[in-house]
């Protein structure tokens, strides 16, 4: 469970493992673990790579998104959309080019190539990425980068149509686009987008079910090391080694005692203790692909009121899944893990289950759609959602079990295996 992607690195994660640090741990040489001189247990060390299971998405399923993006602009009544560096843009092109307030997009017309728009200093990195289409403009520092986006326009004949504009484009950059075309008319790019990337091919679904193995295994061995008296400082180290030794990059929060009522946690320093719950969060990234889980257990005994709500957030998570499946409206699946949490006297509304039940995930970790009451959208086949109900007690413990969930033709299943208790959350 995450804040909208833009938003939650700087306020939950306690470590960002870089490609450096990947690199440098799986080439032996120092870890931050090792200079901050915190010992790695042998099950961080026993992590293995995992890029033999690793197949990038191929270039014709990028063409075939193109093409359908094309289509859904027919359908939806769009002349082109504009997209930003950024997932969307690598979703469509592979291209991984990260926003800044120089103008790096690519305006996808309803028929024909791409046009890419470019700082004319970068040109050359740019067609290092560019694998679709040849049209690339460049403009120098002194010139509007939005008039190369209406002269496109005007040459497809769509100076006065529509223009979908992707929903992570910056305002002053949608704001210098309409400048530019006064007589377009400028929409949201959703219905293309979404329609696109809510919807996970094969393989697609094949990188996250490693990026979910992963993140699963790294729990697990954190579980198997963790000893009385460790802190976050602790488990941020071997975060970082772990998914190291595995050649991806990722982060976890952890948050222990009376700080797992809240749902995302706290920064306070702290400690953990025998019979204290633990509650473990986050996910890495396989191609662009994420993962998102939560695991909550103690080291040793818990208390006979912490299994209690354990069972009760387990059996509401398995509600929602059997609720998960195509034609179903995306508030049902909430309210059926809802309704298990006030029915067991956890109740009423979001007075202990305080937030929504799930939210979509695939390129970005929080993605179109959200399981949430008030969302009568239907799930399709295709559809990836987390499934992750919670019970928060203020001023004792909290609660959440959270698993990626992917919907196909004949329901729902996780990529994880649930976990089955709080005292042995592995099995």
């Amino acid at each position: 469970m995450n804040p909208p992607d833009a938003m939650h690195s700087g306020r939950r994660r306690f470590l960002q493992a870089t490609a450096l640090g990947a690199a440098t741990m799986l080439g032996g040489t120092a870890t931050a673990a090792e200079a901050a001189g915190i010992k790695l247990p042998a099950s961080i060390l026993a992590l293995q790579p995992v890029q033999s299971r690793i197949v990038p998405i191929a270039d014709d399923e990028r063409r075939a998104r193109l093409a359908r993006a094309q289509a859904l602009m027919g359908r939806h009544g769009l002349d082109a959309i504009y997209l930003d560096g950024g997932t969307t843009l690598d979703y469509y092109t592979g291209m991984r080019w990260w926003t800044s307030e120089r103008l790096m997009g690519m305006l996808l017309p309803r028929t024909g190539e791409p046009v890419y728009v470019v700082p004319a200093f970068e040109r050359s990195r740019a067609l290092e990425q560019i694998r679709f289409g040849h049209d690339v403009r460049t403009w120098q520092e002194n010139q509007s980068p939005y008039a190369l986006i209406a002269q496109a326009m005007r040459e497809r004949g769509a100076a006065t149509g529509t223009l979908g504009i992707e929903e992570k484009v910056p305002f002053f950059r949608a704001t210098g686009i309409a400048e530019a075309m006064p007589q377009a008319k400028l929409a949201p790019a959703t219905p293309v987008t979404a329609g696109c990337r809510a919807i996970k091919s094969p393989a697609e679904l094949a990188l996250m079910q490693v990026a979910n193995d992963a993140t699963l295994a790294l729990y697990k061995a954190i579980w198997q090391g963790l000893e009385p008296g460790m802190t976050q400082r602790h488990i941020a180290a071997w975060v970082e080694a772990g998914y190291a030794r595995m050649g991806l990059r990722g982060d976890a929060s952890i948050n222990v005692g009376k700080y797992t009522a809240q749902p995302h946690g706290s920064r306070e320093p702290q400690v953990i203790r025998e019979g204290t719950p633990v509650m473990l969060d986050d996910g890495c990234t396989v191609e662009g692909y994420q993962s998102d889980i939560t695991r909550t257990f103690t080291l040793g005994k818990a208390s006979d009121k912490m299994k209690r709500v354990f069972d009760i957030v387990a059996k509401a998570q398995r509600a929602a899944l059997a609720a998960a499946h195509p034609g179903a409206t995306m508030e049902s699946v909430d309210a059926a893990a809802r309704k298990v949490i006030v029915d067991a006297g956890y109740g009423p509304g979001y007075k202990y289950f305080s937030h929504r039940l799930g939210h979509g995930i695939g390129m970005d970790m929080h993605e179109w759609y959200y399981l949430v009451e008030g969302n009568a959208r239907k799930i399709e086949a295709g559809m990836c959602f987390s499934d992750e109900p919670g019970i928060y007690i203020p001023g004792e413990f909290g609660v959440r079990l959270e698993d990626d969930m992917h919907v196909g033709a004949d329901g729902a299943r996780w990529f994880t295996p649930q976990s089955p208790s709080i005292e042995r959350p592995f099995g």
